[in-house]
C-alpha cells in the first residue's frame, strides 16, 4: 500500500510527533509511506524522521498559508492509494486539491483538537462541513473530539472513527534520565517540566505565574517553540524568574528530560488528546494537568487535574506531591495508565481503516 501523510510541518506538537513515531511502524508492516510538508523547515522532528531513513520527506515551501499549495499538492495525489491529512491549513489545501484528482484513492483526515476558531463562527462552520465532505473517514483522537464534530458540524457518525493517540512505550522504557548537574540544577531542586508549543492553545502563563508563588527550590523546564515564546520570556522577566525558568527549545530527548524532572505539568486551554501527558506518565513521574475536555479523560486515574487557569489550584496540586507516599502513588498510577496508549495499537487500527 502506498500512503502519503500531509501535514503543515514537523514543528513541535502532538500531531507532528505522531507522524515521526508512526511512519516507521507503517513501513515495517510492508507499506510504502511518504510525508508531504507545507513548510519544510528543518526541525528536530524533521531530523529525527530523516535519520530513520524510512520515507521520502517532500516540502512545498517555507510557509503555511499559500493558496498555490493546492495546485502543488495535486501531482502528489496521483501516486498514492491512501492520503492521510493532519492539521489546518493542510486539511483545507488537500481537500481542495482532491477536486482536481480523478484517481480513486482513500482520503483520511485526523482531527487532533476539540476546538478551533473556525468552530466559533457560523459562516466558517459551513465551510468546515464542506471541507470535511472531501474525506472518506475522519479519525478522532478521543471520544470528545467525535462528539464535537457531531454536535457542532453535524457530521454523520458513520464517517467518524475514534482511535486514541499512542506513544512508543518500548522507546520510553529504554530512555535514560539526564543528570541534573548537566543543566546546572542542584540535586535538591524540584524540577517542573512542560512540553508544549508556545501558542494560544497552551496556557504556559498560568504555570509561570504559579511558579512565582512556589518556594525557590522549584524550577521550571519549558520544552517547545512557537510564536508566543518572546511574550512568555517577557512574563518570566517581569516576575523576576529568569534564574528559575529554563527554555530548552524543541528537543528530541524529551523522555530523558522527563525522567530527570520531578513533576510534569500540562496547562492548556483545550486539548484534543494531550500526547505529552501520556509521555510524561509513561516516564514514571506524576502529572498535573488542566481539567479540560480530551485531556482530563486521558489523565483520569493516572494523574492530577486542576481548574484551567487557576494558579491557586495548580499550586496546591504541586505542593501536595511533597508527600512522598502520594508522589509515588500518582507516579505508579500514571505509568500503569500510559500502558493503554501503546502506539502499536494505534498503527494496527489505522491500517485497518486504510484497508477497509
Amino acid at each position: 500500500m502506498k500512503i502519503l501523510h500531509i501535514i503543515d510541518s514537523l514543528g513541535a506538537g502532538g500531531a507532528e510527533k505522531l507522524i515521526v513515531d508512526t511512519v516507521p511502524l507503517l513501513v515495517e508492516r510492508s507499506n510504502e509511506v511518504d510525508v508531504l510538508l507545507l513548510n519544510g523547515e528543518k526541525t528536530p522532528f524533521y531530523a529525527e524522521l530523516e535519520e530513520k531513513n524510512c520515507c521520502n520527506i517532500y516540502s512545498l515551501g517555507r510557509s503555511f498559508y499559500n493558496p498555490f499549495y493546492i495546485l502543488k499538492i495535486i501531482p502528489y495525489l496521483f501516486k498514492y492509494n491512501v492520503v492521510h491529512v493532519h492539521l489546518f491549513p493542510a486539511q483545507y489545501f488537500a481537500a481542495l486539491a482532491r477536486i482536481f484528482c480523478w484517481k480513486k484513492q482513500k482520503f483520511i483526515f485526523t482531527e487532533h483538537n476539540t476546538s478551533n476558531r473556525r468552530l466559533k463562527n457560523n459562516k466558517l462552520k459551513t465551510l468546515e462541513r464542506f471541507i470535511y465532505s472531501f474525506y472518506d473517514k475522519i479519525i478522532c483522537i478521543t471520544p470528545e473530539v467525535k462528539e464535537v464534530l457531531i454536535n457542532k458540524l453535524a457530521i454523520k457518525e458513520n464517517k467518524l472513527i475514534v482511535i486514541e493517540n499512542g506513544v512508543d512505550i518500548a522507546k520510553i522504557n529504554n530512555a535514560k534520565p539526564h543528570n541534573k548537574e548537566t543543566f546546572r540544577f542542584k540535586e535538591t531542586d524540584i524540577l517542573l517540566m512542560m512540553v508544549a508549543g508556545f501558542r494560544e492553545q497552551k496556557d504556559h502563563d498560568t504555570l509561570i505565574k504559579t511558579l512565582s508563588s512556589l518556594p525557590e527550590k522549584y524550577k521550571l523546564i519549558l520544552v517547545g517553540g512557537g510564536e508566543r515564546e518572546d511574550k512568555l520570556k517577557q512574563l518570566v522577566e517581569a516576575l523576576g524568574l529568569q534564574n528559575r525558568v529554563h527554555f530548552l527549545g524543541i528537543r528530541s530527548d524529551v523522555y530523558s528530560l522527563y525522567k530527570m524532572s520531578n513533576i510534569a505539568v500540562l496547562s492548556s486551554h483545550y486539548e484534543g488528546f494531550g500526547i505529552a501527558a501520556v509521555e510524561a506518565m509513561a516516564c514514571g513521574i506524576p502529572l498535573v494537568a488542566s481539567d479540560v475536555e480530551g485531556l482530563a479523560q486521558v489523565v483520569s486515574g493516572g494523574g492530577i487535574v486542576f481548574e484551567k487557569g487557576n494558579t491557586d489550584a495548580l499550586k496546591e496540586r504541586i505542593l501536595s506531591l511533597e508527600n512522598e507516599a502520594y508522589y509515588k502513588e500518582i507516579a505508579f498510577k500514571g505509568k500503569v495508565k500510559a500502558q493503554q496508549y501503546d502506539i502499536k495499537k494505534l498503527v494496527d487500527r489505522t491500517i485497518d481503516i486504510y484497508c477497509n
